[in-house]
């Protein structure tokens, strides 16, 4: 199976697994280097920072040293801040209240509609019902920025509470999400990165900073996008045969062995 990954998105992992633990900005130097070394050539690095800044994400900046360079800005520090409670969490989580999110848009504003419906389903609510849509409690603050941040909070209104029925929340639960096509995408990540981990446990795989640096990264890329269609709903909630812990232990095995390696290879 092919993995895709855009030089944009590389980006975006690095600077959230590695970039902040530079001194400063990241010199333009480095992220090419660091992009090189997962098969992203230099002008497509240069193009793909270019369209980060124009979105705000990255603000042009000197090094230490005077060198071009470019640092995160402030909201890009707070979207990799929630992106750290999601990405790191552990693979089980507990039953917990619920959010829900309400929202009613007026028809002259359609294209605030979409943006609502796109921006839940990819922090990873589901649809209880047309309007009203459902997520585990734990998801209130980033909730919060994202409405915030898009402006959207005038539009939303935001409810904590518990599932009493009429069906039995499982039952529920398996509406509200795809729960078929959260599995299929725990499965092709397990699919390309376990043999990745098995190779680096027996030796086969071995290799230097660089090696673990490249292959973190590109782990990293494929996970940081399933905690958020998946929102770690309570194991007692899913299927006995759900892939989704499995997933999470693989990817936390590779964090813990592959990660600290990798800052070798990114500090230069």
């Amino acid at each position: 199976m092919a993995e895709q990954h855009t030089p944009r998105s590389l980006i975006v992992t690095f600077y959230g697994a590695y970039g902040r633990a530079f001194d400063g900005p990241v010199p333009v130097s480095a992220l090419v280097r660091l992009l090189g070394a997962a098969g992203v050539d230099a002008p497509s690095v240069r193009s793909s920072v270019s369209r980060l800044k124009r979105r705000g994400f990255l603000l042009p900046a000197r090094d230490p040293g005077g060198q071009a360079a470019y640092a995160l800005s402030a909201e890009a520090h707070q979207l990799l801040r929630d992106g750290d409670r999601r990405i790191y969490a552990p693979p089980v989580r507990p039953t917990d209240a619920w959010l829900l999110a309400v929202f009613s848009v007026p028809e002259q504003e359609r294209s605030k509609r979409h943006l609502l419906r796109s921006r839940l389903a990819r922090l990873g609510f589901g649809t209880a019902a047309p309007g009203v849509w459902i997520a585990p409690a734990r998801l209130y603050e980033e909730t919060r920025h994202t409405l915030e941040r898009l402006r959207l909070t005038g539009y939303v209104e935001l409810f904590r509470g518990d599932h009493l029925g009429f069906t039995p929340t499982a039952e529920s639960v398996a509406r509200w999400w795809d729960l078929t096509a959260l599995a299929k995408q725990h499965e092709q990540f397990l699919d390309l990165h376990e043999p990745v981990l098995r190779g680096w446990r027996s030796g086969a795989r071995a290799g230097g900073p660089e090696a673990a640096y490249r292959d973190y990264l590109l782990a990293l890329d494929t996970w940081r996008h399933l905690p958020y269609a998946d929102p770690g709903l309570p194991p007692e909630l899913l299927p006995s045969d759900w892939p989704g812990e499995r997933s999470a232990a693989v990817f936390a095995e590779l964090h813990t062995r592959l990660h600290p390696l990798g800052a070798a290879f990114a500090a230069g």
